[in-house]
């Protein structure tokens, strides 16, 4: 197996996961973070219609863990709000 970063821990994926089924694999449920209520959100929908899923992937904010396929070296982090909560509005 070949395996990605997550926050604070690596990540291990088959050929063809996506980011969302390789966190759910090893236990892992919500990595995002609500910017009202700092509620955990994970996989819901799985098929990319829903936002609950986002995830930063190697400095890109807003990425649909359902949809972003795993790849070996990536960065993945938890996201927190828009993911955009460090620029000036």
């Amino acid at each position: 197996m070949t395996s990605f970063g997550f926050d604070d821990s690596e990540i291990d994926f088959a050929d063809g996961q996506t980011v969302g089924a390789a966190l759910i694999d090893a236990g892992i449920y919500g990595w995002r973070v609500t910017r009202r209520g700092g509620t955990r959100r994970g996989l819901f929908c799985g098929i990319g219609v829903c936002y609950d899923c986002l995830v930063t992937v190697d400095g890109a904010p807003n990425q649909r863990a359902c949809l972003i396929p795993a790849r070996a070296g990536m960065t993945v982090t938890t996201q927190t709000g828009t993911g955009h909560d460090d620029l000036a509005c």
